[in-house]
C-alpha cells in the first residue's frame, strides 16, 4: 500500500509504497529511500487518486521500515554534526570572501549527502569552495539556493497569530500575494501588521481572495449609479462580506442598503454619454471623430476587464529554491541540483 509521506528540511511531500505486511498510521515516524539517499519522514495519510492530484512532483522511492529508537537516536546525533558542518561551511565561506550568507544545513540519515541552504542576491562561483567541503567533511556535497520566503520556512516558528507559520505547516508552495489582496479585505496597510516573518506580505492574504473576489461581482461597483426605493443615489462603499452597499443620495444622505433594495443600475456608459448631451459635447463631432471614440471605449473596455481578473495586479511568484553548480561529475539529481561526489 502507497502513503503520502513529508520529509526534509523543506517538507518536501511523495508517494512511497512500503512492504505488503505493513500497515502504517499517520504520524508515525519511518525509513525512506528516496532520490536524496536513506531518510526519516512522517506518514500523513494512504496515498489515493485525489491526493495524487496535488502531488505536483513526486519523486520515486519507498518505505524501508518504521523508525526505531536507533534510529531516533542517530537523528539527535545529526543535529551536533549538522552544527559543526554549518560552521566549517561558515569559516570557508569568510576565507573565500564570498557574497553569500549561509541559512541551514541538513545531513540524510544515511549520510549520503550533505545539503547547505543560502541566501545570495546574485550567482555565485562556490566551486572552490564544494571542493574545499568535500575534503573537509568526506561526503558529497549540495548547495541549494533559496529565497527569503524559504528562509522563515527553515528558521521561523511562530507567526502573529500565534500559531506555527503556514510555510513551516502545510504550505507546500509559495502563493503569490499582492497588496492589492489587503485593500479589497479592507485590512490595515500597515506593512509591519500584513508582513510576515520573511518581510514580505503574509500568504493568509490569499486564503480569502478568491471568496472576497466572488461575492465582490455580485455587487455594484463603488461609483455605479442606482436606483433604490428611497430615489437615485451613487454607490460610495461595499460591505463585501455582509453583502451591503454605502449609497449616497442627491440629498447627501448616506444609507446602507442591500443588493435587494436596488431597483436598477445605470452603466457607466450611458451615464457619459448623457452628460455628454447635457454639456454639449457631442453636438460638434465629427462622424470620424465618433468612431475613434468608439474604438477608445472599447479598448478601455477590453482593459478593465483585464485588469478585473487581477492577474496582472499580483506579486511575482517567489522564486523557487536553484541549485547552484560543482565540480563534481556532471550528474544532475531529480531536483536539479548539481553535486560533488566524495573526492577519492
Amino acid at each position: 500500500m502507497a502513503y503520502v509521506v513529508r520529509y526534509g528540511r523543506m517538507r518536501f511531500l511523495g508517494e512511497y509504497a512500503g512492504p505488503k505486511d505493513q500497515n502504517h498510521f499517520r504520524g508515525q515516524r519511518v525509513v525512506l529511500r528516496t532520490d536524496r539517499g536513506t531518510e526519516l519522514g512522517e506518514v500523513l495519510c494512504p496515498a489515493t487518486e485525489r491526493t495524487a492530484s496535488y502531488l505536483e512532483q513526486s519523486v520515486p522511492g519507498e518505505i524501508l521500515r518504521p523508525a526505531t529508537d536507533e534510529d531516533l537516536e542517530h537523528e539527535a546525533k545529526l543535529i551536533q554534526a549538522q552544527q559543526k558542518a554549518f560552521d566549517v561551511c561558515q569559516a570557508l565561506i569568510s576565507r573565500r570572501r564570498l557574497q553569500m550568507d549561509l541559512v541551514d544545513v541538513e545531513i540524510i540519515l544515511g549520510r549520503e549527502r550533505i545539503v547547505f541552504y543560502y541566501l545570495a542576491e546574485k550567482r555565485v562561483d562556490f566551486r572552490e569552495l564544494v571542493k574545499d567541503l568535500a575534503r573537509a567533511l568526506r561526503t558529497r556535497i549540495e548547495m541549494r539556493q533559496i529565497g527569503v520566503r524559504d528562509e522563515a520556512k527553515l528558521l521561523a516558528d511562530y507567526g502573529d497569530c500565534g500559531k506555527p507559520v503556514c510555510c513551516n505547516t502545510h504550505l507546500t508552495a509559495m502563493p503569490p500575494v499582492s497588496m492589492k489582496m489587503a485593500k479589497l479585505q479592507k485590512t490595515t496597510l500597515d506593512p509591519a501588521k500584513i508582513s510576515g516573518r520573511c518581510g514580505r506580505l503574509k500568504c493568509c492574504l490569499r486564503y480569502e481572495f478568491d471568496t472576497y473576489r466572488e461575492l465582490e461581482r455580485q455587487l455594484p461597483a463603488v461609483g455605479t449609479q442606482v436606483v433604490t426605493s428611497k430615489g437615485r443615489g451613487r454607490v460610495v462603499g461595499q460591505e463585501i462580506l455582509a453583502q451591503k452597499l454605502v449609497v449616497e443620495y442627491e440629498d447627501h444622505r448616506r444609507i446602507i442598503v442591500g443588493p435587494d433594495d436596488v431597483l436598477s443600475v445605470e452603466p457607466a456608459r450611458i451615464r457619459q454619454a448623457q452628460a455628454d448631451e447635457r454639456t454639449g459635447l457631442t453636438s460638434g463631432r465629427s462622424h470620424r471623430d465618433g468612431l475613434e471614440d468608439q474604438s477608445l471605449q472599447g479598448i478601455e473596455s477590453d482593459h478593465a476587464a483585464w485588469s478585473d481578473d487581477g492577474s496582472i495586479d499580483e506579486a511575482e511568484p517567489e522564486k523557487q529554491a536553484e541549485d547552484g553548480n560543482d565540480l563534481g561529475p556532471d550528474r544532475r539529481d531529480r531536483r536539479g541540483g548539481r553535486s560533488a561526489h566524495e573526492p577519492t
